[in-house]
């Protein structure tokens, strides 16, 4: 509502953790919601709303709803790619009813998580492994290697620049993999 008479557009995105989508029973956010979901939300609507061209869009607001089946560690990153993907079949089908342009969408735009694990750099971390990194990383960039967003933080020492370069080629490689399988799905 606070875009109405801009003449551009907004998303969002809603987050949630299923019951049973974690190793023992995550209870539903019924009082309100706890601040890392909102940190969460955040995130994934700022990453995505870099895939967008806002002005484009008219005055609509996108709502993704990422809701976490089975949670094993980067569950906001694979939000981020799977909504890039949910994103781009709800404006495929707006383009074709003649409602947006086309160019509404950019590029695709993907995140994994990277960390260090006993110095090495390590991709797509599953839970345990996370617990026990030395550093924990999220990265979302788009197709073309751009940077979206990084959060990286050591869970003890501090890290090098080196460490983090590693880290970030690393993320590099696994997104334009990602890419790959987002184009697929969307062939």
């Amino acid at each position: 509502a606070w875009l109405t008479g801009r003449g551009k557009g907004w998303l969002t995105a809603e987050y949630a953790l299923l019951p049973r989508s974690t190793h023992h029973r995550t209870p539903r956010e019924t009082q309100g919601l706890r601040s890392r979901t909102h940190e969460i939300r955040r995130l994934i609507g700022r990453c995505l709303r870099t895939a967008l061209d806002l002005d484009l869009l008219g005055e609509r607001t996108v709502t993704l709803d990422c809701d976490v089946l089975q949670a094993d560690g980067g569950t906001r990153t694979a939000a981020i790619t799977g909504g890039y993907v949910a994103l781009a079949l709800a404006l495929r089908r707006l383009a074709q009813q003649g409602a947006i342009p086309s160019a509404t969408l950019r590029a695709p735009v993907a995140a994994v998580s990277v960390g260090l694990l006993a110095g090495q750099a390590r991709l797509d971390l599953c839970y345990a492994e996370d617990h026990d990194a030395d550093v924990d990383c999220n990265v979302v960039m788009t197709a073309d290697g751009r940077i979206v967003e990084i959060q990286s933080t050591a869970e003890g020492e501090p890290f090098s620049r080196e460490a983090l370069k590693r880290m970030l080629d690393l993320a590099a490689q696994g997104i334009a993999r990602l890419v790959e399988y987002q184009r697929e799905a969307l062939r």
